[in-house]
């Protein structure tokens, strides 16, 4: 019974860990449940230091290409077209990211890491967008 109990409490201590530092997962999508069309599954997201986000492109012809971050933060090349993209986040602050080819359709998001601050904010706030996204992102900015 000792031997139960044992496995019972590891089981539960990486069970715990693990969710502590559960990893998220966004869709690159063609057209969201909601209607919006060339979109992210999530428009803004919030994870704590150290988190990754893996995107997947559940639809072809997308892509992940960050335009804006925190001071520090070393900016990744842009993604291939309809490839995974797993990215860790070792820098607080907010960055802005988008699909190359779909970003004069509004298909920009963002991604918050640890606490929100007017600081991250304005890093972001004064990213050059264009067509659409121009008035998704003064959308999403008012959401912060």
């Amino acid at each position: 019974m000792k031997t139960l109990y044992f496995y019972l409490a590891v089981f539960a201590a990486v069970f715990t860990v693990s969710a502590a530092n559960a990893d998220v997962t966004i869709e690159m999508l063609n057209k969201r449940d909601d209607g919006a069309k060339m979109v992210y599954s999530q428009d803004i997201t919030r994870i704590e230091v150290g988190e990754i986000i893996t995107w997947v492109p559940t639809s072809k012809g997308h892509n992940v290409e960050f335009i804006a971050g925190p001071d520090g933060w070393k900016k990744p090349k842009k993604s291939k077209l309809n490839k995974v993209v797993e990215i860790q986040f070792n820098t607080p602050g907010v960055y802005l990211y988008q699909c190359s080819p779909h970003k004069s359709m509004g298909m920009i998001a963002i991604v918050i890491v640890g606490e929100l601050t007017q600081e991250g904010v304005d890093a972001i706030k004064g990213a050059k967008v264009k067509g659409k996204s121009k008035k998704k992102l003064k959308e999403l900015l008012a959401e912060l």
